[in-house]
């Protein structure tokens, strides 16, 4: 009978992007405030309360957080290593698309879009490139005035 509920739940994989962006909005709320709390959740996703507290309850089944009803949200190791890592990914996209001069919204929503989807490798490459542009200003005016042309 167990094996039945297990068959019925949608594999990992299918919730990779939603737990990623769960776990980001935890870490940041912790490393910003000290605390994660299902209203803060909820506002930064803009998603119902309601949503919220069935996926954190999900979360803490899954061994990625550890909820107490009324207190509040701690990541577990393993949830703190994939919400360390979609911050790290999240802050590098921002900073080399957004030292561009792209607007703020498009960064936003590119960033959102690529987060999820980029791999190890990528990100290594980009965090390369992110870091020599940030230490060479002149090769960064160069690019630039090469994207309004």
């Amino acid at each position: 009978m167990p094996a039945a509920k297990k068959a019925a739940r949608p594999p990992a994989a299918a919730q990779t992007r939603a737990v990623e962006d769960y776990l980001e909005q935890i870490h940041n709320l912790i490393e910003q405030k000290g605390y994660a709390r299902v209203v803060d959740i909820a506002a930064n996703l803009s998603i119902s309360q309601a949503s919220v507290t069935a996926m954190i309850q999900k979360l803490d089944a899954e061994g990625f957080l550890v909820y107490e009803r009324y207190r509040g949200v701690i990541l577990t190791d393993h949830g703190r290593a994939i919400g360390q890592a979609i911050a790290h990914r999240h802050d590098v996209l921002t900073r080399l698309l957004a030292s561009f001069g792209l607007d703020p919204e498009t960064v936003h929503r590119d960033v959102e879009g690529m987060e999820h989807h980029i791999s190890r490798q990528t990100l290594q490459a980009l965090t390369l490139i992110l870091e020599e542009l940030e230490g060479n200003d002149v090769l960064l005016k160069k690019l630039k005035r090469k994207m309004q042309k």
